[in-house]
């Protein structure tokens, strides 16, 4: 099998492992919105915004760091055990400090209920403890446990899901016989809260699966692997930070600059173009070890370019055809009529994200030149964009500015990262192909979405058309793919 081919494999069962659970948490996307009205709604996405930025904050940036040094220290189980440890104890004090502040720290990130924060806070531990459990699935090459355990937490999210907000509401209707206790805490309990305890529960049985893997290495902590973890993965943790902005900012400004209504009506249709986040995160999930693991080979850099090359190619495609079919997926996700008008909202965010996927793929060049303040200096910048460009012109055009602010943040990014690239890590990417194909995509999803919207005949000629001009200029390569 050549290497490719084994790439590409990987990434398919790290893509189901990706796209299932999120897919999972788009459908319940309909059972949100039509349990929540949209300022309850705006409640759930700021509770789990907070909990990115926690995460993206708590982390230090070990997970990149684990794979890089994992990937060239010979003690490995020194790695993974300082790595888990550390975390261990960063989150235990991160526990300790919310729980006996929980008031004031409630106060200050805008929880009207203190509780809420608890919830959180639980979650977010948890979810920190399994960092290192799955980073170390996927750095030894284990893609089908990885995919076991994730498809495991989101199928317990779902089921909770549906037995708070839907079970429960359907059984009292009918005068279904339940206990005493679930019917008087249910009826006190705002039903926002229900997707938070479902989550708590999914993480929490998760974390108990996970566990056993990290006793498989005697508990070593070495100062000295910690401080180049540290060194290296520092300003990732900033980047992580900016990149949350970035993706979060936007739903904050908007609860505050325009109201929680329009925040929630934004959320929901933003959760549409997250179908090409979806794609990227499968992506990374096989790509970042295979960067690290791979970096020794000859042909390294030739392998780089031409997955730049097929990331674009099936992003573009998958681009087209969400933009094509984006009254279906509406249809079927967002349910209540009043989250359709900010549809417009989608294209462009689908197209963020595509420059985001190419900004992730270019990133390999500060990754493994150990560079990585680049990193943190390029997220920063698309930060500052985002927080910019969202101040200025929220108040003039509403949630359309947030769209547009991602899209200029993550076109800017990917274009600084590649020329600084080409001056530290030279990689023979096929940038006029790149482009090419996401211009046809661009041209194409713009006659559809603005001229043939619903026309469903043409818009499918439109994706069939595409779909013949990668067959045809792509050919030799993919039966170079494909050959056994």
């Amino acid at each position: 099998m050549s290497t490719l081919q084994r790439f590409f494999k990987d990434t398919i069962i790290y893509g189901i492992a990706a796209v299932l659970p999120r897919a999972v948490n788009i459908l319940l996307t309909r059972l949100h919105t039509e349990k929540l009205e949209s300022e309850k709604y705006a409640d759930n996405t700021w509770y789990f915004v907070f909990t990115a930025y926690f995460i993206a904050f708590l982390t230090f940036g070990l997970e990149t760091a684990f794979f890089r040094f994992f990937s060239k220290e010979k003690e490995k189980g020194k790695i993974v055990s300082t790595a888990f440890i550390t975390l261990l104890a960063s989150t235990l004090i991160f526990l300790s400090i919310l729980l006996i502040f929980n008031n004031d720290f409630a106060t200050i990130l805008g929880f009207a209920n203190p509780t809420h924060l608890k919830i959180l806070t639980f979650v977010t531990a948890l979810d920190l403890l399994v960092v290192i459990p799955y980073a170390y699935l996927r750095v030894t090459n284990r893609p089908i446990k990885f995919a076991f355990y994730k498809i495991s937490n989101i199928l317990i999210y779902a089921f909770f899901n549906l037995f708070f907000l839907w079970f429960i509401p359907y059984a009292l209707k009918n005068n279904i016989s339940l206990p005493d206790v679930i019917t008087n805490s249910y009826q006190a309990t705002p039903t926002v809260v229900y997707i938070f305890i479902a989550n708590l529960i999914a993480s929490f049985v998760t974390f108990i699966m996970l566990l056993p893997s990290m006793f498989q290495f005697k508990f070593a902590f070495d100062k000295k692997v910690l401080q180049k973890m540290l060194v290296y993965g520092l300003p990732i943790m900033v980047g992580s930070l900016a990149y949350v902005t970035n993706e979060n900012l936007d739903k904050l400004l908007l609860g505050d600059m325009i109201g929680k209504e329009q925040m929630g009506i934004y959320a929901a249709c933003y959760k549409l173009g997250v179908f090409m986040t979806l794609y990227i995160m499968a992506f990374r999930l096989g790509a970042e070890p295979f960067f690290f693991n791979h970096a020794d080979k000859a042909n390294a850099k030739e392998t780089y370019a031409k997955i730049l090359t097929w990331f674009t190619i099936i992003g573009a495609f998958f681009m087209l055809i969400v933009i094509v079919y984006i009254n279906l997926f509406a249809s079927i996700l967002l349910g209540k009529p009043e989250y359709y008008e900010a549809l417009a909202i989608v294209p462009i965010i689908l197209l963020a994200n595509l420059f985001l996927g190419i900004y992730n793929n270019l990133s390999v060049w500060y990754k493994l030149t150990d560079r990585t303040k680049y990193g943190m200096y390029f997220s920063i910048f698309g930060a500052a964009l985002t927080i910019t460009f969202n101040i200025i012109f929220i108040p003039k055009i509403g949630y359309m500015a947030s769209a547009w602010a991602t899209l200029i943040a993550y076109s800017g990014m990917t274009l600084i990262s590649y020329f600084y690239g080409k001056k530290y890590y030279k990689v023979p990417y096929n940038i006029n192909k790149v482009f090419l194909y996401i211009l046809i995509s661009v041209g194409l999803s713009y006659l559809s979405y603005y001229h043939f919207k619903e026309n469903y005949i043409i818009s499918t000629i439109f994706i069939i058309s595409f779909l013949a001009f990668i067959a045809i200029n792509e050919k030799n390569e993919l039966k170079t793919i494909f050959s056994k």
